[in-house]
């Protein structure tokens, strides 16, 4: 009996043992899923009710959206729905998408229906600089193939400041307190 118990601890052990290794993998699988969640869950509190739409007529909002989450640091892109190849949007391109920069979210679209408006530089992205390094990097990036509205300088409210209007059309002030 002695001899039958020590048996059947042993194959209990090995069996948690090989169990275990099963069950870690499931943990993980888990934590990524609960990590994935959150990340959702955060887009639906009272900060992110409000978010900048970006509606783009020239299919490139997927460019765009590359463009500032590489250009900014802690960006990410959140998530990608396309059109589809019975939808009035060209297939393949944006239908919705969501993004942060630097932890502020954003939206974006590729518009199957051109509209009468586009960008206006009225309505602008601000991007408050921690350095004259950080800020002359943004403007010359933003710049490259778009139209400076105001070039680096000091205009009184500030140390530097400059305002720009993107290849994509999006329009961005730069300061520098």
């Amino acid at each position: 009996m002695k001899k039958l118990t020590s048996i059947l601890i042993l194959c209990i052990t090995i069996y948690s043992c090989s169990d275990y290794k099963q069950n870690e993998k499931v943990n993980n699988e888990l934590n990524l899923l609960r990590t994935e969640l959150d990340s959702l869950k955060k887009l639906n509190t009272v900060e992110n009710q409000i978010a900048t739409f970006l509606t783009f007529q020239k299919e490139n909002a997927e460019q765009a959206m590359n463009f500032y989450v590489e250009l900014f640091d802690n960006s990410k892109i959140i998530n990608i729905k396309r059109w589809g190849k019975d939808g009035p949007g060209k297939e393949g391109t944006i239908m919705h998408a969501t993004f942060n920069l630097n932890g502020k979210l954003f939206m974006c679209s590729d518009s199957p229906a051109i509209h009468d408006w586009d960008f206006t530089p009225a309505v602008s992205n601000y991007v408050e600089c921690v350095s004259t390094k950080q800020l002359e990097h943004f403007f010359t990036k933003l710049s490259d193939n778009g139209k400076v509205m105001m070039p680096l300088g000091n205009y009184g409210f500030s140390q530097k400041f400059g305002f720009v209007v993107d290849q994509f059309g999006v329009s961005w002030q730069l300061n520098l307190q």
